[in-house]
């Protein structure tokens, strides 16, 4: 187990029963990049990947 996947399993214990829309997730990513921008990079590749999921060139 990556060390990652504390957090996400968290995440899916505390909050795996809500649903959300996008639009709020990329407000939530928006807010945690302003009060930590040194994870700009990670977060924003990750947004990129989440966005590309069905695209089949990649």
């Amino acid at each position: 187990m990556y060390f990652t996947d504390r957090g996400i399993e968290e995440l899916a214990q505390r909050r795996g029963e809500e649903e959300v829309t996008f639009e709020w997730l990329a407000e939530q990513l928006r807010t945690f990049v302003d009060l930590n921008p040194d994870f700009e990079v990670p977060v924003e590749r990750l947004a990129t990947w989440l966005a590309r999921l069905d695209d089949e060139d990649e």
